[in-house]
């Protein structure tokens, strides 16, 4: 069975919202100054010490956050890829 790791990226208008901590409120505004694409969604609620699921699937509907291929997803990808010849 596989096991997804779902991580996060900021969107240009990510970007936008930071500069505007008041539109999206101080939790999605820490959320999003910590989505670098590189962190799973298991880390950033570590590192806000909640659950982020609902929030960062709230913030994605909106079009401020975007899932970024996990590192093994990325490995998958590339075994699957036909190799130059």
């Amino acid at each position: 069975m596989s096991t997804t790791h779902r991580r996060y990226a900021k969107t240009p208008e990510a970007w936008e919202a930071l500069a505007r901590p008041d539109i999206v409120g101080r939790q999605a505004h820490t959320l999003l100054l910590m989505a670098n694409g590189r962190r799973s969604e298991q880390e950033l609620s570590r590192l806000l010490g909640a659950d982020i699921s609902a929030l960062a699937r709230g913030l994605q509907e909106r079009g401020l956050l975007q899932d970024t291929p996990s590192e093994t997803s990325a490995a998958c990808a590339d075994e699957d890829a036909p190799a130059d010849v």
